[in-house]
């Protein structure tokens, strides 16, 4: 559970961290979670099934389902370290990683559905929650004919505002502390302005 910031070098001059294993962990996870899905929803389109798996595996999710298991009393990592906001999602991956590599692949399975997803995930919820308004309103713009565009109209303390345009009449603005972030929040105060279906 060492993070790279912390890690030592080994006689081999690799670093003992934890960052092998949470890419072993990654793919795993996102397998794992892509059949669990398949076999849940057996009539649902690959859009459906991808943007659930998306939610579920997202950076945010799995930060904090980290964090819900206890991982923040067991990594290790320089907190003055940049990456530190991502730091128990990545640990999560490792964790499933060393899971699969010491029990295989069925065991590691059952543990991720039956250990992480069914007790922290409740699907019914996740599939009536929209998270990536971005993407709802340009599914929105293209079925009505809108030229949809965003925007960055302002930037001042790594905080950015951006703005959404739709047949080039400028709508809602949006915030955040990175460009995607602050799109996304666009794209949400405009979705509702719109009154579309959430």
């Amino acid at each position: 559970m060492m993070h790279s910031s912390v890690a030592e070098t080994n006689n081999q001059g690799i670093k003992e961290s934890y960052e092998r294993l949470e890419y072993l962990g990654d793919a795993v996870l996102g397998m794992v979670v892509a059949e669990y899905l398949y076999s849940q929803y057996p009539f649902k389109e690959e859009g459906f099934l991808t943007e659930i798996r998306s939610k579920i595996v997202s950076r945010e999710a799995l930060n904090n389902l980290g964090q819900k298991i206890g991982l923040r009393e067991l990594v290790q990592y320089n907190q003055r370290n940049r990456t530190s906001k991502s730091v128990y999602g990545d640990a999560l991956e490792a964790l499933v990683g060393a899971v699969h590599l010491d029990h295989g692949f069925k065991f590691c399975r059952n543990f991720v559905i039956n250990r992480l997803i069914k007790p922290h995930y409740d699907l019914k919820d996740l599939i009536t929650t929209i998270s990536n308004f971005k993407s709802k309103l340009l599914e929105w713009s293209q079925k009505e004919n809108v030229d949809l565009r965003f925007e960055i109209v302002d930037e001042e303390d790594r905080k950015f505002t951006a703005q959404v345009f739709l047949d080039d009449k400028p709508k809602s603005k949006g915030f955040g502390f990175s460009k995607k972030k602050a799109e996304q929040d666009a794209a949400r105060r405009t979705y509702q302005q719109l009154k579309l279906p959430e």
